[in-house]
């Protein structure tokens, strides 16, 4: 049974650069390039999207837990290109607390290393602190992730500490280490933000 939500369900991000939108099943076609070609982008991730059974399985398992109002998918397209260039979220959505996790990111190859992701995660964490309220916005990803660290470092996170086997790889048998950062309302608010957007104009 469906549960509300504090997010419309036709919410869409954008601004000069980039665009998120709602993630739809058909959407589908618009990500199964990177699914048949770029199976390298899962490597740390708990749900991969390989292949095309893997990519169903991905967009439905979304779509469900944002019937059910514990997260919200984007799909990701660069307004520079006119391309789609991955998938973003919020979830673990708790209105009570005034906090989520921000995650399940992916780009193709083209788009990493751009201003896409900068763009992405202004977008989000403004998003999440001036409209939703939020006091906390929590991201997580593999210790082992060298890049997804400094990507999240780079927009202005803290680090909280390293949740031990926190997690079962899809893989093997490895459990993972979960990397936790974070960023407060008051750290947005008292600099994050305006660095963010000074890195972005700068690129």
């Amino acid at each position: 049974m469906s549960q509300p939500t504090l997010i419309p369900h036709d919410l869409i991000l954008e601004n000069q650069t980039v665009l998120l939108r709602p993630l739809e099943l058909s959407d589908f076609d618009h990500l199964l390039y990177f699914s048949r070609n770029e199976p390298e982008l899962w490597t740390y991730s708990l749900e991969p999207a390989t292949g095309e059974e893997n990519l169903d399985k991905y967009i439905r398992k979304a779509l469900d837990a944002r019937a059910a109002g514990r997260e919200f998918p984007f799909v990701v397209l660069d307004k520079l290109t006119n391309q789609y260039a991955g998938s973003t979220r919020f979830y673990d959505i708790q209105p009570d607390f005034k906090t989520l996790q921000l995650g399940y990111t992916w780009y193709g190859k083209d788009f990493q290393g751009t201003s896409l992701n900068k763009n992405c995660k202004l977008l989000l964490l403004t998003y999440a602190f001036e409209t939703l309220g939020m006091h906390r916005v929590e991201f997580r990803a593999d210790n082992n992730n060298e890049r997804s660290k400094a990507a999240m470092r780079s927009i202005g996170c803290q680090v909280d500490g390293v949740l031990r086997s926190n997690m079962p790889t899809y893989q093997s048998d490895r459990r993972r280490d979960s990397i936790v950062l974070s960023i407060l309302r008051d750290e947005w608010f008292g600099g994050v933000k305006s660095a963010l957007e000074l890195k972005i104009k700068n690129r």
